[in-house]
């Protein structure tokens, strides 16, 4: 069983507020990770058990008797209902820890958990394995910032990792089980996940009526990955009508399978891109969808580069989400073409992020970051994520860092 990063914050955050949430797709670790943190100490239910859900959603004061605090439930979207019981529990009992609930279909938890449980509750997120975690090194990983600080920690702790072994871990994607039985049950795995998933998380949302035309809508989102979001070309492509692209596309990103990246939102002028960017949150599940049959096919085809600039997204979001931070990540486009794929703001400062497929980047990258001076914030020091055996400064102000340091 593999240390979670996350297991620092939950144990900090649950002597501080009586309601503790983990959100995140299916499959991620969520039970077993909180499960890990109890050490025992709490009882635990599950709402997938349609007896307790049942109870859950019909009695709900009556099922919190039955299963009476410290205690861990499980999949607490399938009964809402239960959010206000909790609230006069905690209003009754001024001990910290008491819930500890998980969910993988985040705007139904969101509007249970705003309507009840506001001020009384901590949420967190989680995705698969990390790089890190999957090393080994989960409580070194801290939140990703190109500051010389970050660098040098980043560089004690990393280990070496060659281009074929990275897309290995690109086509593999990060969940916990799958990592745990490796590549010949990969497929097997994902067309599972895939038929679970359409089958229960996407006929609860939205009753689709055609789960085929749902699982090419799946596919075709897979495939545009790391792409400026565009729902008319999505709705054409799957032959749907734009509304329907919309509301399928929120399911995708209720489940914690998609992310959208906003565009950097301070003192935006009339010439900046305001769409957002599309990323799938598992690289082996994108890769799964959009047919790839082996690293070196995936290394090697149109999609390499696309796939390269998701993971390495993903893993900048984990490093805050893991730490229970939100992710202060943008990105920049305006309609001249100028483009910067990551601005992180921390503190008031930006600092520009590119991702390369490449060993050997030029210090001509770094010039597209001057874009960013015309955002009215002070400008930190970039950086070039890339193939790089080890950080190597490319001007007195952008840094080459290796994807092995996320």
């Amino acid at each position: 069983m593999r240390l979670r990063t996350l297991s620092q914050t939950i144990h900090t955050i649950s002597q501080s507020f009586p309601v503790l949430m983990v959100t995140g797709p299916r499959q991620v670790g969520k039970t077993t990770l909180l499960d890990m943190c109890s050490e025992g100490a709490r009882s635990y239910v599950t709402l997938d058990d349609l007896e307790m859900r049942r109870l859950a959603q019909q009695d709900p004061a009556l099922f919190l008797q039955t299963w009476p605090a410290p205690v861990t439930i499980d999949e607490v979207q399938y009964a809402p209902q239960l959010f206000s019981a909790i609230k006069m529990v905690v209003d009754r009992d001024s001990r910290n820890g008491l819930f500890w609930l998980t969910g993988s279909q985040k705007f139904q938890l969101m509007q249970g958990v705003t309507e009840s449980l506001a001020g009384r509750v901590a949420i967190l997120d989680l995705l698969g394995l990390s790089q890190a975690e999957q090393q080994d090194r989960a409580l070194q990983a801290v939140p990703f910032v190109p500051t010389p600080e970050w660098i040098g920690h980043a560089r004690s702790a990393a280990q070496d990792m060659p281009l074929k072994a990275l897309y290995e871990q690109i086509w593999m994607g990060s969940y916990p089980r799958l990592l745990s039985q490796g590549p010949q049950s990969r497929d097997i795995f994902y067309r599972s996940y895939v038929q679970t998933y359409v089958q229960r998380d996407v006929r609860d949302l939205l009753k689709v009526s055609d789960p085929l035309s749902f699982h090419l809508f799946l596919s075709v989102v897979a495939a545009r990955t790391g792409q400026l979001l565009n729902y008319a070309n999505l709705a054409n492509e799957v032959d749907i009508d734009t509304k329907t692209a919309k509301a399928w596309l929120s399911v995708l990103e209720a489940s914690g399978l998609v992310y959208l990246l906003q565009p950097y939102h301070r003192n935006l002028t009339k010439r900046m891109i305001k769409s957002p960017k599309l990323y799938f949150l598992d690289t082996g599940l994108a890769a799964y969808l959009t047919k790839w049959g082996s690293p070196e096919a995936l290394e090697a085809g149109s999609m390499s580069g696309a796939m390269l600039e998701t993971w390495a997204v993903t893993e900048i979001l984990k490093s805050y989400w893991h730490n229970g931070k939100e992710a202060p990540i943008y990105f920049y486009r305006d309609t001249e073409q100028k483009e910067i794929d990551l601005l992180i703001e921390v503190n008031d400062v930006i600092y520009p992020v590119e991702i390369k497929k490449t060993a050997a980047p030029s210090a001509q990258i770094g010039k597209a970051f001057l874009a960013a001076e015309n955002l009215g914030k002070t400008l930190g020091p970039g950086a070039v994520l890339c193939l790089t055996p080890r950080d190597v400064p490319l001007s007195s102000t952008v840094t080459a860092i290796p994807m092995a340091y996320l």
